[in-house]
C-alpha cells in the first residue's frame, strides 16, 4: 500500500480557545454520586435517572474492549464528565455570550445557516446553546431540537428509541456514554415528509481535560427523506480530553437519510465514539464521513443492521497521524 506525506494541515480555527469560564463543572472521575449530580442538573424523568445508573453498572462490569489499541493514557479520574456553559438554549445568535458566539462564527455555522441550512444546533461543552429550525419544517410536522428538550416535550418518543439501537452492553463506552451523556440532537421526520435542505448540528468542545458526550437520535419516518451534517472541533491541550459520543439513525421502510460527519478533534482527543444505523425495506442511506488529524483514533464503532432490498452506500475518508484503529 503506498503513502503520501503530507505536511501539517492548518488548525488556526480549530485551536482557538476561550478562557474555560463556566457556570458548572462536575468534578473529575465516575462515581454514582457523580451520575446523581449529572441527572440533577439535567433535571432528568425518573426513569432516565435510573438508566444512568444502570448504565454506570454496566461500565464499571465490563472490561476494556479488545479490538482497539492502548488506552493505558486514559484515566477518568482525570476527566470532568459535564461542563455547564454560561449560557442557556438560545433561539438567536445575538443572546449567545460574545466569547461563544464568535468561537461559531470563526468556525462559519452562522453564515452557513443563512446560506445553506433549513436548521442549525450548536453545542458548546455539555450544553445546546443554540437552536433554529426554519418555520415551514415546523408546519410540516419535523421535530429537530437538542436531546434534553426532546426527553421532555416528546418523552414516549424517545424512550422508544433512546439507546435501543446501541445498546449499553455494546462495549464499555457505550455503557460510559449512556451515564453521562449530555447535549445532542434529536430529529423526528414524519411519513412522507421530504425535508431537501440539510440540518446542522456543530459539536465544540472547549474545556480542557473534561468529555463531551453527546446523543444523536434520527427517526426518518415511512417515505420521508432528510439531509443531516454534524461537525465536531476542540481545541489542542496538553492533557488527555475524550470524546464518547453516541449517534443511533433509524431509517424506516421506503425512507432515505443521507448522514454526513465531519469530524476535527485535536491531537489530544480521544475518540471513542459509537454510531449505528437501523434502514428498514426498501430504504436507501448514504453514510459519508470524513476524520481529520486524530493523534489517537481509537475506537469508532460503525454498524447498520438492514432489511432486504434496502441500501446502504458508505463513503469514508480518513486523514490522521498515527495509531489509528477502528473496528
Amino acid at each position: 500500500m503506498s503513502k503520501t506525506k503530507l505536511d501539517e494541515i492548518n488548525r488556526n480555527i480549530y485551536d482557538i480557545k476561550n478562557q474555560d469560564d463556566y457556570d458548572f463543572k462536575i468534578k473529575k472521575g465516575l462515581t454514582p454520586e457523580i451520575i446523581e449530580e449529572i441527572s440533577k442538573q439535567k433535571d432528568d424523568p425518573k426513569w432516565m435517572k435510573e438508566f444512568r445508573m444502570k448504565a454506570l453498572e454496566v461500565y464499571n462490569s465490563l472490561e476494556l474492549p479488545t479490538w482497539g489499541p492502548d488506552l493505558s493514557e486514559l484515566d477518568m479520574n482525570e476527566i470532568a464528565t459535564y461542563v455547564k456553559p454560561k449560557t442557556n438554549l438560545n433561539t438567536s445568535w445575538e443572546d449567545v455570550p460574545e466569547d461563544i458566539k464568535n468561537t461559531f462564527d470563526k468556525l462559519g455555522i452562522p453564515e452557513a445557516e443563512k446560506e445553506s441550512l433549513a436548521g442549525v444546533g450548536a453545542q458548546y461543552d455539555s450544553e445546546v446553546v443554540y437552536h433554529s429550525m426554519k418555520q415551514e419544517l415546523i408546519k410540516q410536522g419535523v421535530i429537530y431540537t437538542d436531546m434534553e428538550s426532546a426527553l421532555k416535550k416528546y418523552p414516549d418518543l424517545v424512550k422508544e428509541h433512546f439507546m435501543k439501537c446501541v445498546p449499553v452492553h455494546d462495549h464499555k463506552f457505550v455503557a460510559l456514554h449512556g451515564a453521562v451523556w449530555s447535549g445532542g440532537s434529536f430529529v423526528y421526520v414524519p411519513k412522507g415528509v421530504k425535508v431537501d435542505i440539510p440540518l446542522q448540528s456543530y459539536f465544540r468542545l472547549n474545556s480542557p481535560e473534561s468529555g463531551q458526550f453527546e446523543h444523536t437520535l434520527i427517526i426518518v419516518d415511512e417515505g420521508a427523506s432528510l439531509h443531516f451534517i454534524e461537525g465536531c472541533s476542540a481545541p489542542k491541550y496538553n492533557k488527555v480530553n475524550l470524546h464518547a459520543g453516541c449517534v443511533e439513525l433509524y431509517v424506516k421502510d421506503n425512507a432515505y437519510l443521507r448522514y454526513s460527519t465531519i469530524e476535527n478533534w485535536s491531537k489530544n482527543m480521544l475518540n471513542l465514539n459509537t454510531k449505528k444505523a437501523i434502514v428498514g425495506k426498501n430504504a436507501k442511506m448514504d453514510w459519508v464521513s470524513r476524520f481529520l488529524w486524530f493523534e489517537n483514533l481509537d475506537a469508532i464503532p460503525n454498524e447498520y443492521f438492514k432489511w432486504r432490498r434496502s441500501k446502504i452506500r458508505i463513503y469514508w475518508n480518513f486523514l490522521c497521524r498515527r495509531r489509528t484503529k477502528f473496528r
